[in-house]
């Protein structure tokens, strides 16, 4: 029965975890939805919880979140590969309910617990196939306070403050050795610190807010458009698709022209023109025509090839037709955009086919635009940090993160990429572009906040003043080191907990009293 109570109570705060990510965007239910964890976790009256039992509790906690988050694969290639998704990350849950159920037998188990969840999440982000980093708990946090700690430590440590919060809770709710504690000072005095712990992040996150989007790190403004040209969604075969998205693209953009709007630069999304305009001629005067009319240079989506193979590029077309910088996707989507395992899963599943070959790009994540350096991270990069850090150390004023999410189409997958542009915006401290195809397109400001966006399946643009900034934030700098610290005390915490909680104390007890019998019959 206690089982399955605290099984309720897990798949109940898995809930809470996707509840706290866009389109919702109730930021205090994931907090709450780490405290329910974390309780799961805990002895109950003496009721110590075993490491298999832990380790269910912990996958269907995380199982439940993300059958919740990530429905919006399965638009396109069902709802069995999804599923098959879910279960695959909630595989590494099993070591948080492993390693959780001894560290929440330590009195001050809640300050070890955020770091160890740091440290799976982190696991979870960069392996196999380079790790799926979507489904961190910080980005449930962009629409609340916590999230200004992204300026100090990026997305791990809002993480990490957030299930600090949320651990804290817990240790004031319940008094983690069970049963009646004769040092009756020694808990309310944990509980105390609980508490305290509870408002510190809150705090630190004021302070870090006070550095956000201030006038004086702005050294110069630009005036930049963001086109969203819509897709044709129904009637027409694949390559007639293609150029039709690229004609919508170069409409709008004319659009923009007649509309009189002064401009320094405009964005198109990833994947606007999906033919290479390198390798066809219509494809190439259609984006002349577009510069043509706007008279700025132009960052367009598209396909390319080269001597390593396919490449997702954005591609600067300057205004004497020349063809300026470029940006090759680096992080590519597994399963997507690559398909791991090709020869092996290509007799497993016809969904292989489905897949691209494309490769992976080097470069500096930085295209020139006009004298102005633009940080570029393509469609799924944002969800890693290296990428915008890479543009920053390459002298980024401005971020932009071009998109495709047509094939997603009304499901919660844009706005909880668009989230992660948001908190993007705020580590970096640089106002922060989205335009996509189909929609949401964004303009962000460099607090997180979103000054301008589009509907989903409507064509249209988006035009504003932007400030431009050469500063560094400490997490730009620092947030690798950080990362790395609480991650170690994380792990180092979980291996202490292990060690010395392995039995509990309850059946200590017990055998240090049979041993004082053995003794005495001696």
């Amino acid at each position: 029965m206690l089982l399955f109570l605290r099984l309720l109570l897990a798949g109940l705060s898995g809930a809470g975890i996707y509840y706290s990510y866009e389109p919702h965007g109730l930021w205090l239910l994931g907090v709450f939805g780490i405290t329910g964890l974390f309780l799961s976790l805990c002895p109950w009256r003496g009721n110590f919880v075993s490491a298999k039992s832990g380790a269910l509790i912990a996958f269907v906690h995380s199982l439940v979140a993300f059958l919740m988050l990530l429905p919006w694969i399965g638009e396109l290639v069902g709802a069995m590969p999804y599923i098959a998704l879910s279960v695959f990350l909630s595989l590494y849950a099993l070591l948080l309910g492993i390693f959780g159920v001894f560290i929440a037998r330590l009195r001050w188990g809640f300050l070890i617990f955020p770091s160890f969840y740091l440290a799976v999440e982190l696991l979870r982000s960069s392996a196999p196939f380079g790790g799926f980093s979507w489904v961190r708990l910080g980005w449930g946090q962009v629409d609340g306070p916590l999230a200004f700690l992204a300026a100090w430590g990026g997305p791990a440590l809002v993480t990490v403050a957030a299930a600090t919060v949320g651990t804290a809770i817990a240790a004031v709710l319940i008094d983690v050795r069970g049963g009646i504690d004769k040092q009756a000072f020694s808990r309310w005095g944990m509980r105390g610190v609980a508490i305290v712990c509870a408002l510190v992040p809150f705090g630190l996150s004021f302070l870090a807010q006070l550095g956000v989007n201030q006038p004086e790190h702005t050294t110069d403004t630009i005036k930049v458009a963001a086109i969203q040209g819509n897709v044709p969604r129904l009637g027409l075969e694949f390559n007639a698709q293609r150029r039709a998205v690229l004609d919508n693209h170069v409409n709008v953009t004319q659009e923009l022209a007649d509309s009189g709007e002064d401009v320094d630069i405009v964005l198109w999304p990833e994947n606007s023109s999906d033919v290479n305009p390198f390798r066809d001629r219509q494809a190439r005067a259609l984006i002349n025509e577009a510069v043509d009319a706007v008279g700025v240079p132009i960052l367009v989506g598209t396909l390319t090839v080269d001597e390593v193979g396919e490449r997702n590029t954005m591609q600067v077309f300057e205004t004497d037709y020349a063809p300026g910088d470029y940006h090759h996707k680096k992080y590519l989507q597994p399963f997507g955009e690559t398909m791991p395992l090709r020869d092996l899963l290509i007799h497993v599943s016809d969904y292989v086919e489905l897949a691209g070959d494309f490769k992976p790009g080097d470069g500096p994540g930085v295209v020139n635009m006009d004298g102005v350096v633009v940080g570029v991270a393509t469609c799924y990069e944002v969800s890693f940090d290296n990428a915008f850090r890479n543009s920053i150390d390459n002298g980024a004023q401005i971020l932009t993160s071009p998109t495709n999410n047509a094939t997603f189409g009304f499901s919660d997958m844009t706005y909880q990429q668009l989230a992660m542009s948001r908190m993007r915006a705020i580590e970096a401290d640089r106002a922060m572009v989205v335009p996509a195809t189909s929609g949401v397109s964004a303009i962000v400001q460099p607090d997180g906040t979103v000054s301008q966006h589009t509907e989903i399946f409507e064509p249209g643009y988006l035009v504003e003043e932007l400030p431009l900034r050469d500063s560094l934030t400490f997490a730009m700098r620092y947030g690798w080191w950080i990362q790395l610290v609480l991650t170690v005390f994380g792990v180092a915490g979980a291996g202490y907990a292990w060690w010395t909680k392995r039995q509990p104390k309850s059946r200590r007890g017990d055998a240090k009293s049979a041993k004082a019998t053995s003794a005495t019959k001696l």
